[in-house]
Parts: C-alpha cells; structure tokens; sequence
C-alpha cells in the first residue's frame, strides 16, 4: 500500500483530501499542530494516521516528515521558500515519487494577460505572494535540474461551509451580508468590475487528487485551482440580494470615498489585496492533463458558505 502524507490534513483543502485518498487505497498520516477535527466528518478518517507537528517551532520538522518515507507528500502549509527548501532536502533521501505544494493565485499579483497561465511569469505584490512564487520558481527549477518530482496548485479563495469566506466587498467581514439580507443598499468599490475566485474547499482537493492519480501528467506543471469562472464584485452582490429575495441596491464610490465609508484600515487593506488581483485564471491544462472537473460554481460556493452563516447564527433572515 502506498504512503501519502498531507501536511496539514485538518485544514480545509485537507478535510475534503484526506478521505479522497483513504478511499484510493492510500496508507494517510496527516500532520496538524494539534487534534484539530476536520471541516467535515467521514468515516474514511478512522483509517487515518495522525502526527502532531508544529512546523513554525519544531526544527527537526522536515527530517521527521521525510521519517514517514511517503511515496506522496501533499503540502498545504509550506509560507516561505526557505520552509520548502528544507522539505525538498530532507525528502531526497526517501522513496518519495511525488511532492505536491499548494502555492496561491495570490502568487500571480497583477496579470499582464487574462485568463492568467498558471506556468506563466508572476507579478506579485505582497511577502505572502512573493514566498509562493519563490518557492514555485526553485521548485520548477528542481525538477528541471534534478528530477525532483513536484507539482503546483494553486487555489483561489478556498470557501465553503464553516468558515469565513470574502463577501462581495472582498473582504471578510459578515456585516455586507447582513445588510443584503436586510434589504439595505450597499456600496462597492469603483465600478464592481474587480473579481473574486471563489472555489469550493472540496474542488481544490479535486485538483490535488487528480494530480496525485494523474502523476506523469503533473510533475513539473502548475495547475489553477478555481472554477470555470470569475464572479465580479456586482455578479457576487447581485447574486445575494436573490438569494436573500430582498431588492438590489447597490452604489458605486471611487477607492478613496469608498474607504471613506468603510471606515475600517483591516478591511480596506485585505479588500485592497484582493481586488488589486482580479483577473480570470486559467483551468485549462487542469482540465486538460487531470481531466479536473470543478463540481460548483462561484455562486454556489457563495451560496452554501451564506447558509452556512444562517445555520451558525452569524448572520439572520426571517
């Protein structure tokens, strides 16, 4: 039977990854920084090996991964170049056959050209975006240089139920949606054309899945892992006045009087980042080599997230 080891298995690409590969006949450790329940239940977790590891304050961290000899590690929680150069070089000396790392659309900053290539050159604006790319760059390089066998993937914004996901004023607070559901107007940002890639948690497992079954076709590839489309700031806002069947009232400020409005720098910042990033990112060789089929659209996600509010209590319609 072989090993797969998911750095970060409780997260919530990995509560959806995890029992795919238990189900393939795969031997699973996931590795948590402590006994973190999953986003959802399945049985196929009884079967599942845990290890609890701090990455950020256990050194010895890549040696006791590479300990496992996996013939797969997935890792969905490597920030920087300097934590995936480690992984790389304590997994040379094990059996591995496949290293795939979850980088970010983040990675890609301002796109030059739309829809983005997930192998094309990045441009990315904050440390975070920087680090993935880094890391994406020397891991290209070592598969060119070496044969060491990774794979890209990219999520968008992961979303589904249980957590906060970005509102159509790209950012996470749940106040925008209250508003909607009270039949209030709301105000966007410069013309509502910016975008968001809201991508179900299960569907960014998909990818990894798909890349793990679809190996040959994946080594030295990065991969999109979003929906078929983008949804605009006004499609998203739209969307959720229908969903709350209250009347659309949307307005539209320039970026200065919008922050204005906003009145909040955590908000304005995290909104910034996001919208400065819109674009449409490019699933085609995903779909191409992995045969990737993304199960929800970007509306759907958004859907089932703002449920999932409604059965939490963080948000209230009559």
């Amino acid at each position: 039977m072989k090993k797969a080891v998911v750095l970060g298995g409780a997260g919530h690409i990995g509560s959806y990854l995890v029992p795919m590969l238990v189900k393939a006949g795969y031997a699973v450790t996931s590795v948590t920084r402590g006994k973190h329940q999953p986003y959802v239940t399945d049985r196929a977790w009884r079967h599942v090996e845990h290890l609890y590891l701090d990455r950020s304050k256990d050194s010895q961290f890549a040696a006791k991964v590479a300990a496992i000899n996996a013939d797969v590690v997935i890792d969905l929680i490597s920030f920087t170049l300097v934590d995936t150069q480690k992984m790389v070089a304590a997994l040379k000396a094990t059996k591995l056959s496949h290293y795939l790392f979850c980088s970010s659309v983040w990675a890609h900053g301002r796109a030059e050209t739309l829809p983005a290539d997930p192998n094309g050159v990045k441009h990315p604006l904050d440390e975070y975006g920087k680090q993935k790319y880094a890391s994406e760059q020397y891991l290209k390089q070592a598969y060119l240089e070496t044969g060491f066998p990774a794979t890209v993937i990219m999520p968008g914004q992961i979303s589904g139920p249980g957590w906060i996901i970005m509102s159509p004023l790209a950012n996470g607070n749940t106040d925008v949606f209250q508003q909607i559901a009270d039949g209030q107007a709301i105000s966007l940002p410069n013309f509502g054309m910016e975008t968001l890639h809201l991508v179900h948690a299960s569907d960014v497992a998909q990818v990894f899945f798909k890349a793990v079954t679809h190996r040959n076709q994946a080594l030295g590839e990065s991969f999109h892992a979003v929906g078929t489309s983008s949804l605009t700031l006004y499609g998203y806002a739209l969307a959720m006045y229908r969903f709350f069947d209250t009347t659309p009232q949307i307005n539209f400020l320039p970026w200065d009087a919008w922050k204005k409005v906003i009145n909040n720098p955590v908000d304005v910042d995290k909104t910034y980042y996001h919208i400065a990033r819109s674009g449409q990112y490019s699933i085609a060789n995903a779909q191409k080599l992995l045969d990737y089929q993304p199960q929800y659209t970007p509306i759907e996600v958004a859907e089932i997230a703002v449920q999932s509010y409604l059965d939490r209590g963080i948000i209230h319609h009559a």
